[in-house]
């Protein structure tokens, strides 16, 4: 299998150009993209102009080289029999295309692509981090058995840590999951709520059901939770108990009391990996009252075992609004 190869930089018409020259016609088709809307991309976020010229690439701007080496990794994402989606484009782009090398331990059901793709396999789908900051956040979770996982919201910190946990659970490394999160309003009062327990709190968990939802057919998940081998609680449930053989995750970790924190990381049984995430800047909780999740960062920072990956608004992977918004909300922060 013969790799696209990215020339020294040539001139061209007094303007400096990256040269790139793929060997498979077929494989250059499905990397121009229909219309040539997959080059499109690359240009209008790089600022770049691509121009085809047989079975090469000529790229020219600023931006060259950053756009050559983003190429030359979506070409090996084809060599390897994966698609790609306007997506993928975005996540090459934000990683620079260089994929450089993680260590993963063998066995784990985590694959390491050329160029140093990663990807967690599940049942319904493939998922791949985004960023370099998500890649050493996988990467951390498979390796520690204690990993905290914080910033701001649509980074992914929650989905890729259910994604991990549903793997480690098909491949038979842990015996059960359990997601678990603090019910706290977020700014309102709901007041009442009808129905049994569970009517009450699922509200409160509805986006790790989702998650689930999105790595396992819902017919399996529902038989999954009716056998426990999935458990979706509140965080005031888990008092008590030892978690042993199992993958947990606290999510929005903030809303947690210093008390209930101390009280949810040692739960930690024999076997089992556990999963802290949050967002300091969306504490809920009274006012006067600490987070739980900014005092577990002052005492574990240097505890042997336990990771702590952050992210930042450029690792935002929904809506590229969503990274404005939270950039303009911390840049009001910081000038108060």
């Amino acid at each position: 299998m013969t790799s696209s190869t990215l020339t020294p930089p040539q001139v061209a018409d007094a303007d400096h150009e990256v040269l790139l020259e793929f060997p498979d016609n077929r494989l250059l088709i499905d990397l121009c993209g229909e219309f040539d809307r997959n080059l499109a991309q690359v240009e209008q976020t790089l600022g770049v102009q691509i121009i085809r010229r047989g079975n090469q690439l000529a790229v020219m701007g600023e931006a060259r080289e950053e756009a050559g080496q983003t190429l030359n990794a979506l070409y090996n994402r084809l060599e390897s029999g994966r698609e790609i989606e306007p997506a993928d484009i975005e996540a090459e782009i934000r990683m620079g295309g260089s994929g450089a090398e993680t260590g993963v331990r063998d066995g784990d059901q985590i694959e390491m692509f050329k160029g140093g793709q990663v990807e967690i396999k599940t049942r319904k789908k493939t998922v791949e981090p985004r960023t370099q900051a998500q890649k050493a956040y996988v990467t951390s979770l498979f390796q520690n058995e204690l990993a905290f996982g914080i910033g701001p919201a649509g980074t992914g910190k929650t989905y890729l840590a259910v994604a991990v946990g549903v793997s480690m659970f098909l491949t038979g490394q842990v015996d059960r999951i359990i997601l678990s999160r603090p019910a706290v309003e977020a700014g309102e009062r709901l007041g009442f709520l009808p129905g049994d327990m569970k009517d009450k709190v699922d509200p409160y968990m509805q986006p790790l059901y989702d998650a689930l939802n999105d790595f396992l057919p819902s017919k399996q998940v529902a038989k999954l939770i009716e056998d426990k081998k999935i458990e979706i609680a509140p965080l005031a449930f888990m008092r008590g108990r030892t978690l042993s053989n199992a993958f947990v995750v606290l999510d929005e970790a903030q809303n947690a009391t210093t008390m209930q924190m101390k009280m949810f990381l040692t739960r930690l049984g024999e076997g089992s990996r556990m999963v802290i995430t949050g967002d300091r800047s969306q504490v809920d909780l009274p006012r006067g009252v600490k987070s739980g999740l900014r005092d577990a960062e002052d005492l574990l920072n240097n505890v042997k075992g336990v990771s702590f990956n952050y992210f930042t608004s450029k690792d935002v992977v929904r809506h590229p609004l969503v990274a404005r918004i939270i950039e303009a909300y911390d840049k009001a922060d910081a000038a108060k």
